[in-house]
């Protein structure tokens, strides 16, 4: 089953339970397939990567928001996105653990005999297609970074 077909599904059984934080995330996601879809100029439907991208920018820019809401003392704005970044994650891949993010790059560096932080982009290539959308980019960057230095 599509991804779209997914959110359609949840989107109805979000408003058979009058979820309403559910519901916005969903057509948050939804939105954001259809623009990326028309952008393309196509009618067809968009890679599986593309849709984990477009599923983790979307996480990312509600923990963004969460972060600044907290800071600023507004528990009140931060709940609902919080909730929503639950509702997303329903549709991502298993998250990969650090030590695992880490086992696979240490790997990705022993196999292209990579050292210095000059080599920090051809591992990041690497790193970023083989783990793809099981570990967020900045905490492949982060352990790049430890382990090339």
């Amino acid at each position: 089953m599509s991804l779209s077909a997914q959110i359609m599904d949840s989107m109805k059984e979000a408003m058979r339970a009058k979820d309403t934080v559910a519901l916005e995330a969903l057509r948050a996601i939804k939105s954001e397939i259809l623009l990326a879809q028309t952008a393309s100029g196509s009618k067809e439907e968009i890679s599986e990567a593309d849709e984990i991208k477009i599923l983790q920018k979307l996480v990312k820019m509600r923990k963004d928001s969460a972060s600044i809401f907290t800071e600023q003392n507004r528990a009140d704005l931060a709940e609902p996105e919080l909730a929503q970044i639950a509702v997303i994650e329903k549709f991502l891949p298993a998250q990969l653990s650090e030590a695992e993010v880490e086992a696979i790059i240490a790997k990705i560096i022993a196999e292209t005999g990579a050292s210095g932080i000059a080599s920090m982009g051809k591992v990041m290539g690497l790193a970023s297609a083989q783990i793809g959308g099981q570990a967020e980019g900045k905490t492949i960057s982060t352990i790049v970074k430890k382990l090339l230095v």
